[in-house]
């Protein structure tokens, strides 16, 4: 049986994961507004990602004895400037996502809450792949600089990189 406070947290997280596919559909509307294909996809990916995501939280918290709760989400931004700020805001958000999720891990252990504590290990290692992803993206940003063939052999990389993904399997 979660505590009250924990399922308050985890909740506080459904929102999050919500809001960040949110966030992802945002860039890749954008991204393919700009012709940017390969970018696109990689962002409606993303988008599934977190949304699956935000499912298994539901599930979990339902599972044990709390109900999950869709509230209200905060709208994102629509125009993200050039392909280079949205990777860097895509960066900046995993690392924010991924401080809500350790306040989580921390939450469980005060509350002595060791079944949440493991499940909540998938979304630790689940970040730092995300953060680790975002990072290796923006280093082949900054490789290209304004160069547009990179930008061109760029939007073709990352459309692989999904596709990649996507090969490993679903996630669970």
């Amino acid at each position: 049986m979660l505590s009250k406070k924990l399922e308050e947290a985890l909740n506080d997280q459904v929102r999050v994961e919500a809001e960040s596919s949110q966030v992802y559909l945002s860039m890749a509307s954008w991204a393919e507004v700009k012709g940017l294909e390969g970018i696109a996809r990689f962002m409606y990916s993303q988008s599934d990602e977190e949304r699956l995501h935000m499912l298994k939280l539901i599930k979990f918290v339902n599972e044990r004895g709390g109900h999950g709760h869709i509230s209200d989400l905060k709208a994102p931004k629509t125009d993200f400037g050039s392909f280079q700020k949205m990777f860097q805001e895509l960066y900046e958000h995993e690392i924010f996502v991924s401080k809500s999720i350790n306040d989580l891990v921390h939450i469980s252990l005060e509350e002595r809450d060791y079944a949440t504590h493991n499940f909540l290990q998938w979304y630790v290692a689940e970040q730092i792949e995300e953060e680790a992803l975002a990072r290796t993206i923006l280093d082949k940003i900054n490789l290209i600089g304004n160069d547009k063939g990179g930008l061109y052999l760029f939007d073709r990389d990352v459309q692989q990189i999904t596709a990649d993904s996507a090969a490993g399997g679903p996630v669970e």
